[in-house]
């Protein structure tokens, strides 16, 4: 049995952040938590199998947030998978405050990324961050606040690598003043592509694009074109949205999310799949 076979994620290839290098096709980790991404899941020890069952298929890129719970993800991640084995990234991010399930108010304060990194650093046992991502740009704090602190924590250590979330070409290029940017995380998918110009950018500057809400079911027309792509290789809506994906660029890395064993396998076999001239005349990848 080809090692593909056994770890499919490893069929999208791979792409690096930075320095490190991870396989195409990832974990993101903000569905473990409760209704609302608020409070603990459901059913803990599913959680616990499905974060197991990524490094079983080839995952080794897994994202997640200190919102996300907020601090349950990244709690259930170090509960799962600590000590963690080589060549696993770990992704975080900071930046957002939780008041209540499905509630985000931005803080980009000194004060609260600090908190936010210290606290990710504890709760998922690390000395350093592999990835640590601005959740989004707080337009009531001076730049120079937040992406100034974050270059002081990568300079002190803290922080290998720096991306960023929800930005445009323009933010990007202000983040350069401080540090490398090494990967853009943007809600993207076939049927919301108003980023493809930072997808683009993305391209040209070697910069890894994570696409997030990789399923747009509110788009009829592309919610369509997807069905009659998935019914022609006998493949759910999402595996062929995530193979679109994986397909549209190669500095796409997608995250997908869920809280089940099963589900989980079914969208990592998405890198397994190779979509068609037929399926881009139906899905057309981007231009």
């Amino acid at each position: 049995m080809q090692a593909t076979e056994q770890q499919p994620a490893k069929a999208a290839g791979t792409i690096t952040l930075g320095d490190m290098t991870v396989n195409r096709m990832s974990y993101g980790a903000m569905r473990l938590t409760g209704d609302g991404i608020w409070g603990p899941p459901k059913d803990h020890d599913e959680a616990i199998r499905v974060l197991k069952r990524c490094l079983d298929l080839g995952i080794n890129f897994i994202d997640t947030a200190d919102s996300y719970g907020p601090y349950v993800s990244e709690e259930l991640i170090a509960e799962a998978l600590y000590p963690y084995p080589t060549g696993l990234v770990i992704g975080t991010k900071g930046a957002l405050l939780r008041t209540g399930p499905n509630q985000w108010p931005v803080d980009g304060s000194r004060k609260h990324l600090e908190e936010a990194l210290n606290g990710s650093l504890k709760r998922l046992k690390l000395n350093q961050i592999d990835l640590y991502q601005l959740h989004r740009f707080d337009t009531q704090v001076p730049t120079d606040e937040y992406l100034g602190f974050l270059k002081e924590a990568q300079e002190a250590g803290k922080i290998r690598h720096i991306g960023l979330s929800e930005v445009s070409i323009d933010q990007i290029e202000e983040a350069k003043k401080y540090f490398e940017v090494v990967s853009v995380q943007n809600m993207y998918n076939f049927g919301e592509q108003k980023w493809n110009d930072v997808l683009k950018y993305c391209e040209q500057n070697n910069i890894a694009f994570i696409p997030w809400f990789p399923l747009n079911a509110g788009n009829v027309s592309a919610e369509e074109a997807i069905k009659k792509v998935a019914a022609r290789h006998d493949a759910t809506d999402y595996q062929i949205a995530l193979a679109w994906l994986l397909a549209a660029s190669p500095v796409m890395l997608p995250i997908a999310g869920t809280s089940s064993v099963k589900h989980l396998e079914e969208n990592v076999q998405a890198a397994t799949i190779k979509l068609t001239d037929e399926d881009f005349q139906d899905m057309p990848l981007p231009k």
